[in-house]
């Protein structure tokens, strides 16, 4: 993966392909406030939060393989071999 590096003052603002827009707000003793404009179907994390709901769906996706693999191998009470499905 590559790095675009950048130097933007206040107001100005980069583009991301044809819909997406990051402005620098405002700078105040090294934080920077930024605004992006994106289409609504775009969804915008802070990336510790992206972090932290990744991990839980690999968590959750990890468990149900376990469980899923469980189940395969014991088969339920009635014998079925570890059939999920309700056909017959």
């Amino acid at each position: 993966m590559n790095m675009l590096v950048l130097k933007r003052k206040i107001g100005e603002a980069i583009k991301i392909g044809t819909d997406i827009t990051v402005r620098i707000l405002s700078i105040d003793h090294g934080d920077v406030k930024i605004g992006i404009e994106a289409p609504k179907n775009i969804k915008i994390f802070r990336e510790e939060l992206y972090e932290e709901i990744s991990g839980a769906n690999r968590d959750s996706l990890d468990f149900d393989v376990d469980r899923a693999k469980n189940l395969f191998k014991k088969g339920d009470k009635n014998g079925d071999n570890g059939r999920i499905d309700n056909a017959p």
